[in-house]
């Protein structure tokens, strides 16, 4: 069959499907786009050949946006189905850098069409073409190579078919997946050549399911036998494996309690007697107090990250040992963790039934219950709304409970950077596996707003809500056009606190007293402390498309939120939030977070600041 290279891929790419446990869908379901020079003749023209049927089109307007949407409908379907994205040449394909990377550390499959240079160089330079005095085979697309699980070039049509099986295997591998990327130089992709039709049969890629070894499975029962306050930390990798449910079966069986990362939060639900909230920096005083007391620590699907283990401060049992349940031996393996080698839900099934008739001591259970209950209480008053209080600015931790008691287990909240996070893993309550959406490991600002449509898109019916401070919704708004555009009814809430607040709060911690954080006009001394700018974000986003709803106080929150919750259109609810002075705000830090502090300086705030860091560094420890 006589096609171009773009044509090809469109064609090869609509026919590959993925399996796991009997249920098989598209693995490229669609292709998000923006044209240039370098990709409008070929993968554009491909698409508009193909139409629809073949590879469904999105357009988008920024493309590290497009990346983030393409990794939002990813996660939602558990990794097994994915986005295609194609760009142009130039600063088109250098602007997937960030979102390559996001997809990357959170392995979560997407697959990056740039085009490139021209391979055979008709005219050297042409536009957009990056000169390298010591190599001539380089473009800006290398810069994408560090932050892809796999790439390749494609200079010849005949390599296309090599490489996109391998792209194909790559996506579809639980271990391995994260951003592929297959640079297209723009005359190759124009270019014709016979193909094979085996190239375009359907091909089933099934999404394995190891189980765990023997011996190594038989070693983790018995350290669980031996130990009297085990603890479970659960990572994004149950999500990923569908292990919920396993997950759950398991605490019940054992009364071992779990504690969640920020990609594991809702892997039990929030009032399920084992969940005892988030881990680490930004966890709970019930899960951080059990780590810090745990003798055995199983590590379940997780990547164990200087949050989750709060700098390698948390886990301080001296006898503390670790089981490392992951489908990935390098995750499995650390703090020198006795590996279990295995996929979550297999892991989980097979730990349980290895250690029947088994569970922890009532005491155990009873103590650690009295916590979680305490911490609730704690909870309750940071959303609590004193009668006074109705009719002034919320606090964001007031927001978050108007939402918690508006929502049910059919939203989904998208989040990624600023103080959200840490707010959001305290004390938000998960209702379903799938509603809490934090983005933490690249902890990318302006990943929200595209990734909520991408979700959105995965998830149709449902209420999706992106979270966004005033900072972030600056570095990124531009996919409300989008939602606007494909109708999406996309809830946004912005929380308008007049700059960086969560790094604002992180700088006066380490003595560099908030320096460059604020949103404000220069004072006569020239620092930004003057009066706050005048930036209405309420207004930009109804001029992008978006139906906005400006709350005021508390009253009027309460009854934004539910509008936007029943409206059918994308909808903004914008809201200035005050600091929690008079009222509980969300508890501080139970575990620290190292953010090394200036060894020598002249200012007082920053000498302060490093005895604190001195003293919280030495509790560091190695696991070995």
């Amino acid at each position: 069959m006589r096609l171009t290279v773009a044509q090809a891929l469109v064609r090869f790419l609509g026919s590959q499907y993925t399996e796991r446990d009997g249920r098989r869908q598209r693995l490229i379901a669609a292709t998000w786009g923006i044209f240039g020079h370098g990709n409008v003749a070929g993968i554009g023209q491909a698409l508009l050949e193909s139409g629809p049927g073949t590879m469904p089109f999105l357009q988008g307007r920024n493309e590290q946006a497009m990346v983030h949407a393409a990794v939002g409908y990813a996660r939602q379907c558990g990794r097994l189905s994915a986005h295609a994205v194609t760009t142009s040449i130039g600063p088109g394909a250098t602007n997937l850098v960030t979102g390559a990377a996001l997809a990357t550390v959170n392995r979560i499959p997407v697959l990056l069409l740039p085009g490139d240079a021209f391979a055979t160089r008709p005219a050297d330079p042409v536009l957009q073409q990056l000169e390298v005095p010591y190599a001539g085979d380089l473009s800006v697309n290398d810069t994408l190579r560090p932050v892809s699980r796999w790439f390749d070039r494609i200079t010849r049509p005949e390599a296309l078919v090599p490489a996109a099986l391998q792209a194909m295997r790559v996506l579809t591998d639980p271990v391995q997946t994260g951003a592929v990327t297959l640079a297209l130089p723009q005359d190759v992709q124009a270019e014709a050549y016979d193909w094979p039709e085996e190239f375009f049969a359907e091909r089933v890629w099934g999404v394995r399911r190891p189980r765990p070894d023997r011996s190594e499975l038989t070693a983790a029962a018995e350290a669980v036998r031996g130990s009297a306050r085990p603890l479970l930390v659960a990572g994004g990798g149950i999500r990923h494996s569908g292990a919920q449910e396993a997950l759950a079966a398991f605490a019940a069986a054992t009364g071992i309690p779990v504690a969640t990362t920020q990609a594991g939060k809702g892997a039990l639900p929030h009032d399920h007697p084992a969940e005892v909230g988030g881990i680490g920096h930004t966890g709970t005083a019930t899960a951080d107090a059990l780590a810090r007391e745990a003798d055995l620590v199983i590590a379940a699907g997780t990547r164990l990250t200087d949050f989750t283990t709060a700098s390698a401060t948390l886990f301080q049992n001296p006898a503390v040992r670790f089981i490392g349940l992951n489908l990935d031996p390098y995750d499995a393996h650390k703090l020198a963790a006795g590996p279990l080698v295995a996929d979550a839900r297999e892991g989980l099934d097979a730990l349980r039934e290895a250690l029947a008739g088994h569970r922890v001591g009532p005491a155990y259970e009873a103590a650690y219950g009295e916590r979680k209950a305490d911490w609730e209480a704690r909870v309750e008053a940071a959303y609590a709304v004193p009668a006074a209080d109705e009719d002034a600015p919320p606090t964001q931790a007031q927001v978050l409970g108007l939402l918690d008691r508006l929502v049910d287990g059919s939203d989904i909240l998208v989040n990624a950077a600023g103080s959200l996070p840490g707010d959001l893993h305290k004390l938000w309550r998960a209702r379903s596996a799938d509603q809490y959406h934090l983005e933490y490991g690249y902890s990318c600002m302006g990943y929200e707003i595209p990734a909520a449509i991408g979700v959105a898109l995965a998830a149709p019916g449902r209420p999706v809500w992106a979270l966004v401070g005033d900072g972030t919704y600056l570095m990124n708004p531009t996919e409300i056009v989008t939602a606007v555009q494909e109708g999406v009814p996309l809830r946004l809430v912005v929380l308008d606190n007049h700059g960086y607040a969560s790094i604002g709060g992180l700088s006066q911690a380490v003595g560099g007293e908030g320096f460059g954080t604020a949103y404000r006009f220069r004072a006569a001394d020239g620092s930004y402390t003057g009066d706050p700018l005048p930036v209405d974000l309420a207004a930009n986003a109804a001029s992008l498309g978006m139906a906005v709803i400006r709350a005021r106080t508390v009253g009027d929150l309460r009854k934004a939120l539910a509008q936007a919750r029943a409206a059918d259109r994308p909808t903004c609810v914008y809201v200035q939030t005050r600091t929690p002075d008079t009222v509980s705000g969300p508890p501080p830090a139970q575990a620290w977070w190292d953010v090394p502090v200036a060894e020598t300086a002249t200012r007082k705030s920053a000498a302060a600041a490093r005895e604190e860091y001195d003293r919280q560094a030495a509790q560091r420890r190695r696991h070995l």
